[in-house]
């Protein structure tokens, strides 16, 4: 009996240090992966020097790498329909008109005075008695799909934006003149980004990341995403304290790597689109595992004409003491279909209230299989 009690003892003993050794492996590859991508991604930014002048738009980068490539790519992009622009092709002409507004002022704006006229004639919606409140419903409509599908344009603070409307009358003619401007405000830029000057400092250090995943682009759609996920979820810190600037936004997920799930979703559509996969960001509520449900924000990607989730934010758990993520809750969210992703997600396709609805990408029923 007793040999029988010190054999199980051994062998107890071999179980636990073999678990011992394979969780310190995982612990050690996870590490080294870890490292791998973040360090990468580091050297190739601090490799970068670019030149700003504040008399020129365009970004001049040395060793023969120009940001301004992924801008040209980005302009040839818009002359087919756009897989950048997923809400844009959900609007009305009237919200469309607004939105490319916006889109062919977007260099203008970082003045945060700029007046943007509206060219199109506005006149049949206008002459109608409800015609100033519908134009005020499709001026929101392009608002939030213009801020859903275009992440960079985060030195805005689109509540500043306002949407006028001059009316002439000659004798039984009226006719309308729309612009956009700040108002009675000093400008429409946020309060981090109160100059030009300051939104392309900021602009360069978030495109020297992009560039990094155009030229390491790899062939396979699942390896890209992956490497992008994987990248935001070991260099972002979530902030619990909701304090900080910039927390919402690109900049504070790809520059101060610190945000909260806004930022998340919207640093992974930003770089998905630098690499010409289809992406968008989602907003719902989401259930977690204390049973609390809670507004959120995650994204769809599309891989072969197929849509799966992916939530860097839940993927990138927030860790009480020392410790290293599990791939298995590393990866807990990752193109998961709409089986799996909607046990604790509810997504919705209104984004403000009594505001347009929107359709989303159908998600597939299962989980992706690479």
């Amino acid at each position: 009996m007793k040999s029988k009690i010190i054999s199980f003892i051994i062998t107890l003993f071999i179980v636990v240090v073999i678990n011992i050794i394979v969780f310190l492996a995982i612990n050690f590859y996870n590490e080294i992966t870890k490292t791998d991508i973040l360090g990468d991604v580091q050297n190739f930014v601090s490799d970068i020097t670019i030149l700003e002048a504040s008399t020129t738009d365009n970004f001049e980068i040395l060793e023969n790498v120009e940001i301004k490539d992924i801008q040209n790519q980005e302009i040839a992009q818009d002359k087919k329909v756009n897989i950048k622009k997923y809400y844009y092709n959900q609007l009305d002409t009237y919200s469309k008109s607004i939105y490319m507004a916006l889109e062919k002022n977007k260099e203008n704006m970082k003045t945060g005075t700029f007046q943007i006229n509206i060219d199109t004639d506005f006149s049949p919606l206008l002459s109608q008695s409800n015609g100033e409140d519908l134009l005020g419903d499709y001026y929101q409509s392009a608002i939030v799909a213009y801020r859903y599908d275009n992440p960079d344009v985060f030195y805005i603070e689109f509540e500043k934006l306002y949407l006028n409307i001059e009316t002439t009358t000659r004798g039984k003619k009226k006719t309308y003149k729309v612009f956009l401007n700040c108002g009675n405000e000093n400008n429409y830029l946020t309060k981090e980004f109160q100059s030009k000057e300051e939104i392309n400092i900021a602009l360069n250090e978030i495109d020297k990341v992009k560039l990094y995943f155009v030229q390491n682009k790899k062939e396979s759609i699942f390896e890209n995403i992956k490497l992008v996920h994987d990248y935001l979820v070991e260099s972002i810190e979530y902030d619990e304290s909701l304090s900080m600037d910039n927390i919402y936004n690109l900049y504070g997920a790809i520059v101060n790597k610190k945000c909260v799930c806004e930022g998340y979703s919207k640093a992974f559509k930003f770089l998905m689109d630098g690499i010409d996969i289809p992406a968008v960001i989602i907003i719902g509520t989401a259930t977690n595992s204390k049973d609390d449900t809670e507004g959120h924000a995650w994204n769809y990607v599309q891989i072969n004409d197929i849509w799966y989730g992916v939530d860097c934010t839940w993927d990138d758990p927030i860790l009480i003491g020392p410790g290293i993520i599990s791939n298995s809750h590393k990866y807990k969210y990752f193109l998961k279909g709409e089986i799996n992703l909607n046990k604790t997600h509810n997504p919705v396709g209104q984004f403000t209230e009594n505001g347009k609805v929107f359709e989303l990408p159908k998600l597939s029923e299962d989980d992706f299989k690479n």
